[in-house]
């Protein structure tokens, strides 16, 4: 014998009741993430819940473009499989904690940032610097093309003035 169909008063008041009783247990989705991630800030750009929102969208949006995935036109070739690759990288973040891509975002939006935590250092004792990384020894963090510029002048003065002694 076949169930009834619930109403769509019935089928709401059922949601929220699993709703509650999840909650209640204690379930938030979490069980699936990488331990290390479970702790991250909600305020973070890559907190997991919102990858999971991320994943949902771009699963529906890959189904939607599934002809582009064999199409004769490259552009939209590579338009799919990019869009694969992110779905797959974000995927792989939940499960090892570990972010893949240099983008982050719904629609990729976000820019990661490196952040250096081991100094590496020139021959002369100088430490190295690249363009757009944080660093641990600078106020505000971030080393910008004016600091390099203005660093490589001054450790050019001061090879020039090693050579001459």
């Amino acid at each position: 014998m076949a169930r009834k169909r619930m109403s769509e008063e019935q089928r709401l008041a059922a949601v929220e009741r699993l709703a509650k009783a999840r909650e209640a247990r204690g379930h938030d989705g979490s069980k699936s993430v990488h331990e290390d991630l479970r702790s991250m800030d909600e305020d973070s750009p890559i907190h997991w819940k919102k990858v999971k929102t991320w994943i949902k969208e771009i699963s529906e949006e890959l189904r939607s473009m599934r002809h582009k995935k064999t199409s004769k036109n490259r552009k939209e070739r590579g338009e799919y499989w990019d869009l694969e690759v992110y779905h797959s990288n974000l995927k792989k973040y939940l499960v090892s904690g570990i972010y893949h891509d240099i983008r982050y975002g719904r629609l990729r939006e976000g820019r990661m940032k490196t952040v250096v935590k081991t100094m590496a250092y020139h021959s002369d004792g100088w430490p190295k610097r690249t363009v757009g990384h944080y660093y641990p020894d600078i106020d505000g963090g971030l080393w910008t093309q004016e600091m390099h510029n203005d660093y490589e002048r001054c450790r050019r003065k001061e090879v020039s003035k090693q050579e001459v002694v």
